[in-house]
């Protein structure tokens, strides 16, 4: 504890003292700094300081990479010290005043989408089981075939998958409520509504079942895994929500602020809302479909070396809604297997550094980084080790664009989302494990040797040391 107390000091003495700090919070690896004036930060001496694994500017904020658990208990010496402290989502309210209209539009869509994530990870690992358990040899180790298993244990299954994308449109629309300064409940109650039992299912409909007709033409059905539907409706009904109650006297604010919300949001989303952006959202889902079906592996190495460019500009979390379509759409995302390759490839030109130099100091600071990504986590790589000293993250890169490339011939495809490398193994359960950890050992082993060979040598060390 002391450790951390003494670093949380030199800290908010490197990034310019009290006076210099506005707020402070923090994510799950990144002590994020708001910051008065950027002259102050001495770089070197935040890049020196025990435990940080790399520190930058990014998305309005001064973000120092301390890596999962100890960011928590460094947050907590800082926050001891009477340092300004705020929650995420205000401080990203304050940093998107420093944001064009874009990235302000994908932090949006971040701030939305990934409180939603937890669950699609664990109902695609539910996916990832039931795959395992259902396999011939499987059951044959316990002298069984499928026919053995019960209807009522299928059904126990199909409740464990299939929940939470039929009420997606529920999950959506309570967060996009909740970051658009609505009244979550409502959103909640509002996204229940476009999946109501009195609707035809929209699965049902894509198959034999007839869509409801009001005034002859205007197509109704539920939107069961829908979106973009969800999303829109969310955000014109949060800024409903907030124009009616400042019109309603506050005595009637509990009675006539929901009920006008839901009457006009539902008929908005069943009669115009939904039906344009359910096609809007078809044509997104063809789009990827394109993309993602290119031949000869052209897909896979584009993605796979792109993904962390992508990530280091924060603007990855748009591919959220791509992913949650596709696993809506066909129960499996080929997206996670090429995504899995960037961030292996990354751990790998880490590892290479790490065995690579003589340096303790950027052993201590690499070695760690590469298990942290090949835990799913590339910021302590990329900022910390591969980034800095430039050629590495290169060859990271092209790690990631090859074992992409072999993602893509394999046809391998994950059962969810948002996990990757080693916790990315429960995702392909269903036959694939195999095919799945040779992609990572081809982007691992990409990476490294051509790190080991062209990407590092502790010339570049005194180099950066001495610029």
């Amino acid at each position: 504890m002391s450790d951390n107390k003494q670093i949380a000091k030199e800290l908010i003495e490197a990034v310019g003292g009290r006076e210099n700090i506005h707020s402070v919070a923090h994510c799950a690896t990144r002590l994020r700094f708001m910051i008065h004036d950027k002259e102050k930060i001495d770089q070197e001496r935040v890049e020196n300081t025990d435990k940080v694994k790399g520190a930058f500017f990014n998305s309005g904020q001064y973000q120092i990479i301390l890596g999962t658990g100890t960011v928590n208990r460094i947050y907590e010496e800082v926050d001891k010290l009477g340092i300004n402290s705020t929650d995420k989502s205000e401080q990203s309210k304050e940093a998107a005043k420093e944001k064009n209209t874009f990235q302000r539009a994908i932090r949006t869509l971040g701030d939305v989408f990934v409180p939603i994530i937890p669950v699609l990870v664990a109902t695609g690992l539910f996916m990832g089981l039931r795959g395992l358990v259902m396999q011939e040899q499987i059951l044959a180790l316990f002298g069984m075939t499928p026919a053995d298993i019960s209807e009522n244990f299928l059904l126990f299954t199909e409740i464990l998958t299939d929940t939470a994308f039929i009420f997606l449109p529920a999950l959506v629309a309570w967060s996009t409520f909740r970051v658009f300064g609505g009244t979550p409940i409502i959103g909640l109650v509002l996204g229940l509504m476009l999946v109501s039992p009195a609707l035809p299912n929209a699965w049902e409909v894509a198959t034999e079942a007839e869509p409801l007709y009001f005034l002859g033409f205007i197509p109704v059905v539920g939107y069961q895994g829908a979106v973009l539907p969800a999303f829109f409706a969310g955000i014109i009904g949060a800024k409903l929500e907030r124009a009616i109650r400042k019109r309603v006297p506050e005595a009637l604010d509990l009675i006539i602020t929901p009920f006008l919300t839901l009457l006009v949001m539902i008929a908005a989303a069943l009669f115009i809302i939904g039906p344009i952006f359910h096609t809007v959202e078809e044509y997104i889902l063809q789009g990827t479909l394109f993309v993602l079906d290119l031949p000869f592996g052209i897909a896979g190495f584009l993605i796979g070396a792109l993904n962390q460019i992508i990530v280091i500009t924060g603007v990855h979390h748009i591919f959220n809604l791509l992913e949650i379509q596709l696993l809506e759409k066909f129960g499996n995302n080929p997206y996670n297997a090429i995504v899995t390759s960037a961030v292996a490839a990354q751990g790998g030109a880490a590892l290479a550094v790490g065995l690579k130099t003589k340096s303790i100091k950027l052993k201590a600071l690499a070695l760690p980084s590469s298990l942290s990504a090949f835990l799913g986590i590339t910021e302590p790589a990329i900022f910390g080790v591969n980034l800095r000293y430039v050629t590495p993250f290169v060859m990271g890169l092209i790690g990631g664009g090859v074992g992409g490339f072999a993602a893509s011939l394999l046809g391998i495809k994950g059962t969810g989302m948002a996990i990757t490398v080693i916790p990315g193994t429960l995702l392909y359960l269903n036959g694939q494990i195999l095919q799945y950890i040779l992609v990572n050992i081809i982007a691992i082993g990409t990476a490294f040797v051509l790190t080991w060979l062209f990407g590092y040598s502790d010339k570049k060390l005194k180099d950066v040391e001495t610029a």
